[in-house]
């Protein structure tokens, strides 16, 4: 059994809303090839009764991913974190040790550091990198971005000083806040990664199109069609590549499948059968 207990090999995802999620297939993918048999379901669970459904389902189950809008409330409920879930203030894995307690983990940061780097072939080391937004899912990549070498990151958030509070937690000269207005006057960036919520929410996002140029990689931490709005302007700024997080999404789950099992499995197999159902 997973690191040694005695637990059913049981997991799920916690999100709202959670139908559309593709984790519960890239987990079974993943255990098909490695040649574990697990069971992996989504459960929808409403902010008011996220504790009780998780620590419910944890206590004869293994581990759990967790999704918007959950990934603060299981960093609160863990008995233990690791160094990411810290720095980001949230986790996206929960674990059921042996003697019971629950361990938090963030792998969202690594796993878009992987997809840009090995996938996207968008070397991060002295890039300038420009951040749309300072919630909680640019906080969960924002550290691993700077350990990857990025050379200057700027982030910019609707509300000015939450973007002000990430670069101050963050601490180091090489990222900086500037306000949504100042937009047109920052120049071109070698990656622009999207992580606010406005193409999830239907929201208009008005972006000018001097950010990019023929060498600009735009990401989008989301997937499906709440990247659509975001990938549409890359495109008609003429970024060189306009990528969605299907890849992040299929690197993070690897990396929580490698806390649970003890190995990592292989993804490109995976990402691209995921693409071609798209």
């Amino acid at each position: 059994m997973p690191h040694g207990t005695d637990l059913p090999a049981r997991y799920a995802v916690f999100g709202h809303p959670i139908s559309h999620s593709l984790s519960p297939a890239i987990h079974r993918l993943f255990g098909a090839q490695c040649g574990i048999a697990l069971e992996y379901v989504a459960i929808d669970a409403p902010p008011v009764s996220f504790e009780a459904d998780a620590r419910r389902f944890l206590a004869d189950a293994h581990g759990a991913n967790v999704s918007l809008p959950h990934k603060a409330a299981a960093f609160a409920l863990a008995d233990e974190r690791s160094a990411a879930a810290i720095r980001a203030g949230s986790a996206n894995v929960l674990t059921r040790r042996p003697d019971g307690r629950l361990a938090a983990d963030n792998t969202d940061g690594s796993g878009l550091v992987r997809d840009l780097t090995e996938r996207q072939q968008c070397p991060l080391q002295g890039c300038r990198v420009l951040l749309l937004g300072a919630g909680g899912a640019a906080r969960g990549v924002a550290w691993e971005l700077l350990d990857a070498g990025v050379a200057e990151l700027t982030i910019v958030n609707r509300t000015a000083d939450t973007a002000a509070a990430l670069v101050g937690a963050l601490g180091v000269t090489r990222a900086r806040a500037r306000y949504w207005q100042d937009l047109a006057e920052l120049g071109s960036f070698d990656l622009i990664v999207h992580a606010t919520s406005a193409g999830v929410l239907g929201q208009p996002l008005p972006l000018p199109h001097g950010l990019a140029d023929a060498q600009t990689v735009g990401y989008d931490l989301s997937y499906g069609h709440g990247a659509q709005s975001f990938l549409r302007w890359a495109r008609a700024a003429g970024a060189r590549a306009a990528c969605d997080g299907l890849g992040m999404l299929v690197e993070q789950a690897a990396d929580a499948f490698a806390l649970w099992h003890g190995r990592r499995p292989a993804t490109d197999p995976v990402y691209a059968r995921l693409r071609a159902e798209q």
